[in-house]
């Protein structure tokens, strides 16, 4: 069904209504609680990572039910979705870009077994080189996983589309999961009028307050059943007819239900929404947030007697195609942009789609041209429609496209703007310094370590210029360069994706004054390894004899933000192969550079983005990671923590993780880092939290040598001890804890502590531990 909008005020349905003032997210978020849905499987990526901050911050305040599960990664979050769907209940999720294609083998999984979920995809590019703003390539990646898509031009059609994908998925003639699609950064950040339904009994009497019963879960004992299993011809390709069927049957589902909610709410949203379309000539296909902005570009021309007209999908699986061919009759050239490339397709998904149609239902008349336009987020305007549909006039008028696919938005280079080189590469006399020795000790199998005072090491000139974008009193970049001051000669450093990384790159300058190579948040340990491997083969070869190293390269990997939950598996993989190379952690007790999300390394009870402090909740429900002894069992040479509050203590163990790494194999190191703006404590208290944290013995400092452990610093013999709750009281994001009300969460927190740094202690008394 397609219906031609002329832009009348719609009707106000047969239900009570409000009005708010939200977002995108927001508003996935609002339908996501109205529903109530069992459980949501999530990790943060922008800009879909406030979804389930709004969810969270629901929760802790007791207005819905959704348990939701934060995941080690994307791919881990679409396996709790999985799961949970074939546990029988209703399950939600919402990401973007790279973390869609990090779960986008489980997505083909879910459709093929006919497990219904509903899953929001706020658009945004994927990378490299990385650009977190909207575009569609991401969705471009979902047409072919067999999940119905529908789209969402504005924040009102993001909660109306939520409301009735549910439905669409679990209807009988369907049962697939769905995907609800919107534009990142345009749709999911800005704020609108809009209409809601006033009460959730509302919303359950469209939906259903429980899932359709009748249909086989995991949790009947009464009907075991078998899912997923191994299945040859000619049982997998009948397999694949009836999925194949059920989505074809999804637009007509689709169309029953989005009548059903029209009269409901008297909004509606037809397969295309066709504006001014009739009588047109001239045409331009866009979706999501762009589709709206051109309907104004139609109302112009349309004032200068040209018969212009627009087509926005709202749902693309399955494709409209007979409907677009039907709406395109009469119309003698239209422009479809797409907001991401098919390379080497000659053009994007949907005009290859267009094309399909029109030769399927026999339209060979209309003349279409193909625009790849917005990437990056790159802004679209009245202006640009303007052009979009120059380039269908003027095919009209010349009775053939001059240019069939093109870009537009770009811009040609000019060589003499191009980077040139701004900082000059150090020289590898000021870098190796002579000043740090290292010597194995024979006896002990351990090594000798010599620093001089550190003012000596002052002159050793920084890794990382000056000038990045960090927030004031970010404690990353001064205790990297700590570390880096016991780091002797050349250095390649791989960051993941966080903050570190974000505000040392941002094109066409970078902060690195050594060679820097990025790479995807969860891949790193093995982009670095296998850098290493080839510059040891290479070496090996006499390849590298030109270069007159005096020494070999140090390689080091800075992971952070919660890098090494995503990360874990391929850092674990890499100390198990033991490549000569350091993973070196800063901890800031979250995934900051997305919005202070908890991460595995957040302790229990902090407040994060995802842990908020309500009636209902008081911050994280679970312990942090030990990454640092998870690494010590893969039985690695060196594993060492350390902070900038002991700045001598990291030096060394900088000296000792530089030798292991080019002698022997892989290192670990995670130092704690302040982070003020989420931390919620003053820039200049940095130093004073992060001891406080070393002296209550959150965060002791220690290494494990060949499996040996030894406890560098002790705050009891010291006689400098402090109480957990003291450094709590520290931070506004941990305040709480030390109220009446929360005591029971201190006293499991302080117990852990405890239990942690008494197995440590156990272990540096004795080698065998």
């Amino acid at each position: 069904m397609a219906i031609d909008i002329k832009r009348e005020e719609q009707h106000t349905g047969k239900v009570e209504q409000r009005i708010v003032y939200e977002s995108g997210n927001e508003m996935a978020a609002y339908a996501a609680h109205q529903i109530n849905y069992h459980i949501m499987g999530y990790f943060p990526i922008s800009p879909s990572t406030e979804v389930a901050q709004f969810l969270d911050l629901m929760k802790a305040n007791g207005q819905h039910d959704v348990v939701l599960i934060p995941a080690d990664g994307e791919h881990g979050s679409a396996g709790v979705c999985y799961g949970a769907s074939a546990a029988g209940g209703r399950v939600f999720n919402a990401t973007s870009a790279n973390g869609y294609l990090y779960m986008i083998e489980q997505m083909p999984v879910q459709s093929g077994t006919r497990f219904p979920m509903v899953m929001n995809l706020v658009c945004r590019s994927v990378s490299g080189p990385l650009d977190i703003h909207g575009d569609h390539s991401d969705l471009y990646y979902a047409l072919n996983t067999g999940w119905p898509i529908v789209m969402c031009r504005d924040p009102q059609a993001v909660y109306d589309m939520n409301i009735i994908a549910l439905k669409l998925a679990e209807d009988p003639e369907v049962r697939l999961p769905v995907l609800v699609a919107s534009d990142g950064y345009f749709t999911s950040h800005q704020k609108r009028r809009v209409m809601t339904f006033a009460h959730r009994q509302d919303v359950h009497d469209f939906v259903g307050a429980q899932p359709p019963a009748g249909y086989p879960d995991v949790l009947d004992r009464n009907n075991p059943i078998t899912v997923g299993p191994y299945m040859n011809e000619p049982d997998y390709i009948n397999n694949c007819y009836q999925q194949s069927m059920a989505m074809y049957n999804a637009e007509r589902v689709y169309d029953r239900i989005r009548q059903e909610y029209a009269e409901l709410t008297g909004r509606d949203y037809p397969i295309l929404d066709l504006y001014r379309m009739d009588d047109a000539e001239v045409a331009v296909f866009l979706m999501n947030s762009a589709s709206e902005i051109i309907k104004d570009v139609v109302d112009q021309l349309r004032e200068q007697g040209i018969k212009a007209g627009s087509i926005a999908p709202n749902i693309i699986r399955p494709f409209p195609q007979k409907q677009i061919a039907e709406a395109l009759k009469g119309v003698r050239a239209i422009t479809v942009g797409d907001r991401a490339d098919s390379y080497g397709g000659h053009g994007g998904n949907m005009v290859n789609e267009i094309k399909a149609a029109l030769f399927t239902h026999g339209n060979s008349d209309t003349l279409v041209v193909s625009r790849i336009y917005g990437l990056g987020g790159k802004d679209f305007y009245a202006e640009d429609g303007h052009n979009l549909f120059r380039f269908a006039i003027e095919a009209a008028e010349k009775g053939y496209v001059e240019k069939p696919f093109d870009y537009y938005g770009h811009t040609p280079g000019d060589p003499a703007k191009a980077p040139k080189r701004v900082l000059n590469p150090m020289k590898y006399e000021d870098l190796k310094t002579g000043l740090i020795t290292v010597t194995p000790d024979a006896a002990s199998g351990k090594l000798n370590v010599r620093i001089p005072p550190l003012r000596s090491l002052t002159k050793k000139p920084k890794r990382i210029a000056p000038g990045h974008g960090a927030c004031p009193g970010c404690g990353i970049f001064s205790g990297l360069e700590l570390f880096f001051k016991g780091i002797e000669g050349d250095i390649v450093t791989l960051f993941h994706t966080g903050c570190a990384m974000v505000v040392t790159t941002g094109y066409p300058y970078s902060a690195h004054k050594a060679t820097y190579i990025h790479n995807l948040f969860q891949n790193g340990a093995a982009t670095l390894s296998g850098t290493v491997e080839m510059f040891w083969e290479r070496k090996r070869r006499g390849e590298l004899d030109h270069l007159n190293l005096p020494d070999d390269f140090t390689f080091v990997m800075v992971t952070g933000d919660g890098g090494m939950d995503i990360g874990m598996g391929p850092a674990i993989g890499a100390a198990l192969r033991n490549h000569k190379m350091i993973i070196l952690e800063y901890d800031n007790e979250g995934y900051m550079n997305t919005g202070a999300q908890l991460s595995y390394s957040t302790p229990i009870g902090h407040r994060t983005s995802t842990s908020n402090v309500g009636k209902k909740q008081a911050g994280k429900l679970f312990h942090h990671k030990d990454t640092a002894q998870i690494m010590a069992a893969t039985n690695i040479p060196y594993v060492f923590t350390g902070s900038e509050s002991y700045p001598q203590d990291l030096v060394k163990k900088a000296a000792k993780a530089q030798w292991y790494a080019q002698h022997e194999g892989l290192v670990y190191g995670k130092i704690l880092i302040t982070c003020p703006l989420n931390w919620l404590s003053e820039d200049q208290e940095g130093t004073n939290i992060i001891d406080a944290a070393v002296s209550s013995n959150f965060f002791p400092l220690y290494e494990v040598e060949n499996g040996i452990t030894n406890i560098t610093y002790n705050p009891e013999e010291k006689n400098k001890a402090v109480s957990v709750a003291d450094w709590l009281g520290s931070m506004g994001k941990t305040k709480h804890m030390t109220k009446p009300e929360n005591a029971d969460a201190l006293a499991s927190f302080e117990q852990e502590v405890n239990r942690r740094w008494n197995r440590l202690k156990a272990k540096h008394e004795n080698p065998y531990l």
